[in-house]
């Protein structure tokens, strides 16, 4: 081999600090991606436009173990893990502005009835993109990054709604980017509000093992749900669009209830 050849072959650290510096960048676009589906007013199109701009982003992420069902949830973690920290959770001043003349309680709920819409949205949009897929027999292979993508939208914005409930009730999730994202997921998964006093709780900057395992647990009842997605053309749409906004209220639902109670407490001592 001449010495040209020889250096036209990167070396293995290279090699290696290259395709980290890649999948860094295709992170930051999964992120951007999945923050622009939680916005409250996005219209049909552009919801459905983004969540195939988020499955081609999953794919370059790299799809080898979304066909095994374990590994896939596993995968599922760590991308939530990656874009929890771009949810866009807006504070008790935006809120106020965006929603003028609301209580608490009636801020809540709006914010409630909002996110259940969008996620309904997202099987809406889940289904019609899988009418499309199932056109072709080669893209049947895409059936789970669907799932993954439509699953990953869904915890985003429900992740982004349990951070605006803590705002609304005087419980901002405090910390750092990864604190606050850390604080986000734990809370959802449990569907509590974050206790401040609990050890771990909006402290730690990466998941432990028992949290990581909640919320792989509840991924794997959210990618159930999504299943139904690919049902006969749009008929899958109308089912996880009901079966999302069902779930979003109840979360939501059951948050608002927790820290409503913890408020009154703080507010009476």
């Amino acid at each position: 081999m001449s010495g040209t050849d020889e250096q036209s072959v990167p070396p293995p650290l290279e090699q290696s600090s290259a395709k980290s510096q890649e999948l860094a960048a295709v992170d930051s676009e999964l992120g951007e991606t999945v923050a622009a589906l939680t916005a409250d007013d996005l219209e049909p199109a552009g919801r459905r436009q983004l969540l195939s701009r988020l499955v081609a982003d999953i794919r370059r992420r790299g799809l080898g173990q979304m066909f095994k069902p374990k590994a896939a949830v596993r995968w599922m973690a760590d991308v939530v893990a990656e874009v929890a920290p771009h949810v866009p959770v807006r504070d008790i001043e935006t809120l106020r502005r965006h929603f003028p003349g609301l209580n608490d309680d009636d801020l809540a709920e709006r914010l409630v009835r909002n996110a259940a819409r969008s996620t309904a949205g997202i099987g809406a949009a889940g289904g019609g993109v899988a009418s499309i897929e199932w056109i072709a027999p080669p893209t049947l292979l895409s059936a789970p990054i669907l799932l993954g993508a439509e699953t990953v939208a869904v915890v985003a914005i429900e992740l982004k709604l349990v951070g605006e409930l803590h705002e609304i009730y005087g419980q901002p999730i405090q910390g750092s980017l990864g604190q606050r994202a850390a604080g986000l997921i734990q809370a959802w998964s449990q569907q509590r509000g974050v206790n401040p006093l609990v050890p771990g709780v909006g402290v730690a900057t990466v998941l432990g093992t028992a949290a990581r395992r909640e919320l792989q647990n509840s991924l794997l009842k959210r990618f159930g749900r999504s299943l139904t997605t690919l049902g006969p053309m749009l008929t899958g749409a109308a089912v996880a669009g009901y079966l999302n906004r069902r779930a979003t209220r109840n979360l939501g639902e059951h948050i608002s209830k927790d820290l409503r109670k913890a408020h009154r407490k703080a507010l009476e001592g």
